[in-house]
This record gives C-alpha cells, structure tokens and sequence, in this order.
C-alpha cells in the first residue's frame, strides 16, 4: 500500500511540473551518448562519503541501491561499471540504453547512520544511442537507409512530446557542417514521434557518403547536451581481378583487337611482319627439325619484333615459353 501511494505521490508532482512548465528545483538532467562514460553529481554529499547513498529508479518504479554508506553493493546488474568519486558522485562506464533512469543521493548520519540528513538529490540520466534500419554493415551507393535517433528518458508514462515541451528539450540531426537538417530540407525525409522520443532520417546514399558520420544532437533549454553518431559504409563495385588486367589485348595467333578491360590502359599492337600464328608453327616446326631444343629465348619472334618495354611483353614471353613446351618431344 505504502508503495502504491509513493508511486501516486511521484506522478502527481510529475504531472503537476508538466502543468506549471517548472521541474524540483533541486532536479539534475544528465544527457549522455550510449557506449560514453558518464559522472552523476551528488551535490549534498557530506565530506568522506561515508554517508552518501545511491538508489535507482527502473523502468518498473523498483528501488535498487547502487552504494550504501559510501560502499558499493554487488547485487545490481551494474555493479561491476560503477564507482563512487571523491565528492561523492556516481560514475558509470560504457553506458548502455537501459541505464536510464533516475538516480537519487541521499546522506544518512547518526550514529546508525538511520537519520536522512537533507533533502534527497534526484539526477535524471538521459541516453541518447543512433542505430539503422539495416542489418548490413555496408549498403551499396545508390540504396536508401534509415537511422533512427532514439532519447532514452524516464517520463512518468505521459508523451513524450508533452515531456519535452515542459522540460525544453529538442531532439535532431545535424548535416556535416554542424547546421540542423530542417524537415524541408531535400534528400532528406525526417519524422519525430511524438509518442516516444524517436526521430528518424532516411536518404539516399551517395558515392561521397562513404564512411560518412551522421549525427544526431539533443538541447536542453537551447543548450547542447550530448550527440550521437551512426558511420555509414558503402560496399564500392568489386575491382577488377588481377588476371582481367594482365590479359593481352591482342590475339597471339590471329593479331586481332580483343576487348579491353575499362580500367586497363590501351597501347598500340606490336608491329609484325606477317602472321604470328604462322611465326610460331615455324618455330615449333624448326625446334623439332633440330632434334627437340627449345629455341633459343633470346632470338624468339616476341624478343625481336615487341619492344623490350612493352607492358606486356613478360605475358606474351611467358605464354610462348608454355607453348613451346607443349610441342617440344
């Protein structure tokens, strides 16, 4: 019972905040990105932090104690990424979407430390994370994404457009420059919801958006906060293969033009007197009339007629070798 009414109590001060446009004037609002460390600030600690204790609020309106009388509690899920500051203040590592929440400071003093010393300290951490639509780690150029940024927030089950209205906070992304991407803005299709504090933008990649950041930012009371941030990659057109590069743009046998890789470079043919294939039967033809010696690489047809520095004259040497290896006995 005495639960039900604290729960009542919570909401009908959150509700009466909402109807004056005013919070606890002792409220502290924390914005954080997901994945960063945060610090939680105790301002009515007492000196050593012996009498300091952390409790959170979960989604669920359960009361869980962080630290008790300055020593840290082991039986929260948490535990292992908080610490206790020297001034008292509660700090957690790699935040994640489900630390949200609100976080209360209380000192307890006496001599069994049974007598709450001032008013209670409430800090409202708030967790801004950006994630997409898609589960591919790279979207070819040309494709459409949706990233969608998200404020985590504990606001007492009313809209969160009514939430942040009240409290002053604006929720949007921002282009490369810094400046915030306005709805009519093109290329861009952004939508808030207004019943959770979600905004989306969905666009069309361009080549030049590879390994692009997207931001997302959030004020309070026309202050910056925090931001988040989404790196997009694009998956670029395979390269061209290493053998489709090396590939001779010349027929060995007949002289004529083969197509050209678009990423090769064109040169001019080599200069032949008559038929190659015709060139290189005379030289089998020969190399058996000599009782099966290879011919001499020096004096083959390709180290006569190409030029020394053609680009492809190791390939041309490499396949008249293969050849005269074949047909030698």
């Amino acid at each position: 019972m005495a639960d039900k009414c604290h729960l009542c109590l919570l909401g009908l001060t959150f509700l009466s905040s909402l109807l004056t446009g005013t919070s606890g004037v002792d409220d502290t609002h924390v914005f954080i990105s997901s994945g960063e460390n945060v610090r939680l600030p105790c301002n009515n600690a007492l000196p050593d932090c012996k009498s300091t204790t952390w409790n959170y609020n979960d989604r669920h309106s359960a009361t869980i104690e962080l630290i008790r009388l300055g020593i840290k509690k082991k039986n929260s899920k948490i535990h292992e990424r908080l610490s206790l500051g020297s001034d008292c203040s509660l700090n957690i590592k790699n935040i994640i979407k489900e630390d949200y929440g609100s976080y209360i400071c209380q000192q307890w003093t006496g001599v069994k430390k049974n007598q709450k010393q001032g008013d209670d300290l409430h800090v409202f951490l708030h967790v801004l994370r950006v994630s997409s639509s898609s589960s591919q780690t790279e979207i070819s150029p040309g494709s459409s994404v949706t990233l969608s940024c998200q404020l985590d927030s504990s606001y007492a089950g009313v809209s969160c457009d009514d939430w942040i209205r009240s409290e002053g906070i604006e929720l949007f992304w921002v282009n490369q420059a810094g400046d915030k991407l306005m709805i009519s803005d093109s290329g861009y299709q952004i939508i808030f919801s207004s019943g959770h504090c979600i905004i989306t933008l969905t666009t069309k990649l361009l080549n030049e958006d590879d390994n692009r950041e997207w931001r997302c930012a959030v004020t309070h009371r026309n202050q910056v906060k925090t931001s988040a941030t989404h790196t997009v990659k694009s998956s670029a057109p395979p390269p061209a293969s290493y053998s489709s590069l090396l590939q001779p743009q010349y027929s060995l046998f007949t002289a004529t033009p083969m197509p050209m890789p678009s990423n090769a470079t064109a040169s001019e043919p080599p200069q032949v007197a008559h038929s190659i294939r015709a060139q290189i039967l005379a030289e089998i033809q020969d190399s058996g009339s000599r009782g099966g010696t290879i011919p001499n690489s020096s004096s083959s047809l390709f180290r006569i007629k190409i030029p020394l520095n053609h680009p492809l004259k190791p390939l041309l040497d490499a396949s008249l070798n293969t050849i005269l290896q074949a047909f030698s006995p």
